[in-house]
């Protein structure tokens, strides 16, 4: 087995080569990032990232952030709407793939019971932490993801608008 951690694995300058910055345009993914981290903040009490680094362009300081983070829709079959720098090369994957792939589909045919049970009980009690599962590539490369944190992602009327994980560990199995 093959363990990482992102900051090891994710050498900044190989991934900017590898993983390009997507066209963040428009209000959606500025109003989305500060999203994820207000409804982050708001199920475990800490901050996604630094108050200091938020004062930048937030959508890029979380694209570019030393740990994965993901997020999906409303929709009945949840699509990605967010996957960071980290995210898209774990994943193997590209900006305009990964917000067009339902999210289910990050999990194998196998560990698909264990995954709904697992968003389902984020969805009821809004956060989870110490979260594990396998998940797959693109490429079909199997990971198992552990200490992960789930949450509903929530503004500030408690309005859902989906949900979203970060992790920093992860074996290659």
């Amino acid at each position: 087995m093959v363990h990482a951690q992102i900051p090891w694995v994710f050498n900044q300058n190989h991934y900017n080569d590898v993983v390009k910055y997507p066209e963040f345009n428009g209000p959606f993914y500025t109003h989305h990032a500060w999203l994820l981290c207000f409804s982050y903040k708001r199920w475990t009490g800490k901050q996604l990232i630094r108050e200091s680094e938020k004062a930048n362009n937030l959508v890029l300081t979380l694209f570019d952030a030393p740990f994965v983070l993901v997020a999906h829709g409303t929709e009945t079959d949840s699509i990605f709407n967010f996957g960071n720098r980290a995210a898209l090369a774990l994943f193997e994957i590209g900006w305009d793939e990964f917000i067009r792939l339902p999210s289910r589909k990050s999990a194998d045919m196998d560990n698909q019971e264990d995954r709904a049970r697992l968003m389902a009980r984020v969805n009821a009690a809004g956060y989870a932490i110490d979260c594990k599962g396998v998940r797959v590539s693109s490429t079909g490369k199997r990971f198992l993801i552990t200490g992960a944190t789930i949450w509903n992602v929530v503004d500030d009327h408690d309005k859902y608008h989906g949900q979203a994980a970060m992790f920093t560990n992860w074996s290659y199995l």
